[in-house]
């Protein structure tokens, strides 16, 4: 489908909507911008929420899948069903976007490609804050396109819930396809326990010269007990286990028959008080994440662990309605051992304060700063000011802020530790963090608080980007185990890279009378990246240069027909060696259909991934599913 059609298409339905607008909340509460509870309007940044309970309601699998269709999100794909994934903001690169989990950071030490195995149930999760733009300020280092904030059931209960809720749910479809998935959440006073697990497998899923497979399991548990009206503690164990078939996830030789297995256990601890004017948490999370990745059945697998220690303090206290103030500091540390990568450790220190001041009747400025400390390598001064007005039903903002990164183990080390390297992407210990300054301007629409329409222009000037760009042997900077004869892509910091975009979303709920209700969120983006560097870096050129990702939901009575797509224009590659390309565009479509009985107790379902069964991939030579057909069972219980 040609983008004209595929925009006209679009503003037909949501033509439709706006003549019936009734009843929706557009305008939640979010934590994500400030760290503190706040109006979304009020926060200058533009923020989409996607409640939990949505996983549940469209034809996706994984969270890298729900978030796929999120209104301003990219998603590239390395396999189905949360394989791998990584997640892009602004144009930015996958490691440029910050993943948090109930206040602690998810980003791996290893590397970015593991950052959406994000170690927690759906049934676990309360909604999913998407902050678009640079938060550098409040949350450090990797907040550079943006932050993707997920909050859980248990850790945000208060005292006084009462209620159960349980879900589960099997599928079974083409491919040798099968998964299951089910949750508790339960609340009583002072007790909140909630847990689940999601599984998903299947085998026969083609790919050049051998066949597929993936084998994902994730699965988690939480409490949260009141002490008293004011203190609470709460506690969460998750386990991920992804193992799958990885050819030329990283790599486009034709010898590349890879497998992967990438197994995490994450801890999370938290002791916090809530008082009249005041608040104040301490947060604790591990993460170990074990990595066996073999490029072919003759090789040596790399074999490694990657361990991430981090803390948190953070003080808020609220002067009057007008005037806010939140600060704490962060601590992380960081370590690897791997026979690829070698044995090294980082720490981190990151102190950070921000204002929230209301100067009069609708108008919200929230200047930040925050010092950040990398052991032995640089130190950060990172400010930024937010800025908010409304009128009437519109509401302007603006920000401008500088954002940081620094470079993860693969990007200093990647074949560092082998014998001999006869060819691939080579790490660099001297890489230095890169640095950023980005603003954005924009404003968002409320009609008759049933529809929200956002649009935001928004800059990003990068200095010192790190990326992998081709490099002769002769220029590069060590050779003691590389092959004369090898070629090679050496991570570097690229002198300069700006970033120009566009971004339009629409959010509506409608109840339309009579047992019918419809639900839209939809997005537009347009991108222009340029690089300083004569010789194009890989991740840089691979964002989409412009994309739209919807997702429809319409319910009547006991039927509920779902249906989310995206079309991605991008920059078209070849690989020869693998016969391998990617397309100048691509458009993608899921649907399906539930019918629910029993006092919606129970639901059948059938689906189909990809119903105009495009071939398509996302990055070279790992072509993604064609049409794809399959069906299940949900059960879900409320109390």
């Amino acid at each position: 489908m040609q983008k004209k059609t595929l925009l006209l298409m679009m503003s037909a339905c949501l033509g439709g909507l706006l003549a019936n607008a009734q009843e929706t909340t557009l305008n939640p509460v979010t934590v994500a911008a400030s760290l503190s509870q706040q109006r979304a309007s009020e926060t200058g940044r533009n923020i989409t929420i996607v409640p939990g309970d949505r996983f549940k309601d469209l034809p996706v699998h994984s969270l890298d899948d729900l978030l796929r269709y999120v209104p301003g999100v990219e998603i590239q794909a390395r396999g189905p069903m949360g394989s791998q994934s990584d997640i892009v903001l602004r144009g930015g690169t996958f490691q440029q976007v910050l993943v948090i989990l109930d206040g602690m950071r998810l980003n791996d030490p290893n590397t970015g490609h593991f950052n959406s195995y994000i170690p927690i149930a759906p049934a676990e999760i309360e909604r999913i804050e998407v902050l678009k733009g640079a938060s550098s300020a409040i949350y450090g280092a990797d907040a550079v396109g943006g932050v993707v904030y997920i909050v859980t059931k248990s850790f945000a209960a208060k005292m006084g819930q009462q209620g159960t809720k349980i879900s589960a749910g099997v599928n079974a479809g083409e491919y040798g396809l099968w998964g299951a998935d089910a949750g508790i959440a339960y609340s009583k006073d002072k007790l909140h326990i909630a847990g689940g697990v999601l599984h998903n497998e299947a085998d026969g899923v083609q790919q050049r010269g051998t066949t597929g497979y993936f084998n994902n399991t994730t699965a988690s548990v939480s409490a949260n007990y009141f002490l008293s009206p004011n203190w609470n503690i709460a506690y969460r164990f998750a386990y991920d286990t992804r193992d799958f078939a990885a050819q030329n996830y990283y790599t486009t030789f034709l010898s590349d028959t890879a497998g992967e297995k990438v197994t995490s256990r994450w801890h999370q601890f938290r002791i916090a008080y809530e008082g009249t004017k005041s608040s104040f948490s301490v947060d604790a999370g591990f993460k170990n994440v074990t990595d066996q990745y073999a490029f072919n059945k003759l090789s040596v697998a790399n074999s490694s662990v990657s361990k991430l220690f981090q803390g948190r303090a953070l003080y808020e206290y609220r002067f009057n309605k007008r005037t806010g103030l939140v600060g704490g500091v962060n601590f992380l540390e960081k370590k690897i051992a791997s026979n690829d990568r070698g044995h090294h450790s980082l720490y981190q220190v990151s102190p950070f304060v921000s204002l929230s001041q209301k100067l009069w009747e609708g108008f919200t400025a929230r200047p930040s700063l925050q010092w950040v400390y990398f052991e032995n390598i640089s130190s950060e001064l990172v400010p930024q000011l937010d800025l908010s007005q409304q009128l009437g039903s519109f509401q302007l903002r603006g920000s401008v802020g500088k954002t940081i990164r620094d470079a993860d183990f693969t990007e200093r080390y990647n074949n560092y530790n082998k014998t001999l390297v006869t060819s691939g992407r080579v790490g660099n210990p001297d890489l230095r963090a890169e640095r950023s300054i980005s603003y954005e301007a924009g404003g968002d629409w409320f009609y008759k608080e049933r529809l929200k329409v956002s649009a935001t222009f928004f800059q990003r000037f990068h200095q010192r980007l790190i990326d992998y760009s081709t490099t002769a042997y002769a220029n590069m900077p060590r050779k003691d185990n590389l092959s004369p004869t090898g070629t090679y892509a050496l991570a570097k910091n690229i002198a300069e890279v700006n970033t120009t975009g566009f971004e339009t979303d629409v959010q509506y709920i409608q109840s339309l009378g009579g047992g019918h209700k419809l639900t839209l969120s939809a997005g537009l983006v347009w991108l222009s990246s340029n690089s300083s560097d004569t010789t194009p870096s890989f991740y840089i050129s691979s964002h989409a240069k412009f994309l739209t990702n919807y997702s429809v939901i319409y319910e009547f009575r006991n039927l509920t027909v779902s249906v989310n797509g995206l079309y991605k224009k991008r920059q078209a590659q070849q690989a020869s060696a693998i016969n391998a390309s990617l397309t100048p565009d691509y458009f993608l479509t899921n649907a399906r259909v539930q019918y629910a009985f029993v006092k919606k107790m129970i639901a059948v379902f059938a689906q189909v991934d990809n119903a105009f069964d495009r071939q398509y991939s996302d990055l070279l030579g790992t072509p993604m599913p064609g049409r794809w057909f399959m069906g299940g069972v949900q059960f879900r219980f409320k109390k």
